[in-house]
């Protein structure tokens, strides 16, 4: 194998390919199958950062990963009730969500985004969805829905 390394433009076009290839395959339905891609990344490099059960602290901690492996430009965000409203910008996997985007696709998946869910059920112990990624003008506006566990009555 060489040290050489291989373009971003390589990397993001067999992704691309791939996302492709499962949409047409699942079509919407894949979107749930796509939430433990990051799931490594989560486990070696975040988990374990996290000092507690608290939003903030495991947006900060996704974010300084995320910035630390150059994937991202930057990444904010803003809760409101059981919502989170999280911006990132300058994300390495944009190209593939332009792709996408140009042939129809709405994006459905979004590392960035899996890293804070697995970070939130983790730590939090709460279920979230991804319910939407829009794409404009190179920054992804994601929104998480984070849901109360319901409780038990005996």
């Amino acid at each position: 194998m060489s040290d050489k390394a291989i373009s971003h433009d390589y990397l993001n076009g067999l992704v691309f390919e791939l996302e492709k290839a499962f949409w047409d395959e699942r079509g919407r339905g894949c979107r749930f199958r796509m939430m433990e891609v990051g799931r490594g990344i989560y486990e070696n490099d975040c988990k374990d950062r996290i000092p507690g059960p608290e939003i903030p602290a495991i947006v900060q901690v996704v974010k300084a990963v995320l910035l630390e492996k150059g994937i991202v430009g930057d990444v904010s965000y803003a809760q409101e009730d059981l919502t989170l409203r999280i911006s990132v910008q300058g994300c390495l996997h944009l190209p593939v969500e332009e792709r996408m985007l140009a042939k129809g696709i709405e994006p459905f998946t979004c590392v960035p985004a899996n890293l804070i869910i697995m970070g939130i059920e983790d730590k939090l112990n709460r279920q979230v969805e991804l319910a939407e990624i829009k794409c404009e003008n190179g920054v992804c506006q994601l929104l998480l829905v984070v849901f109360d566990r319901p409780a038990l009555v005996v």
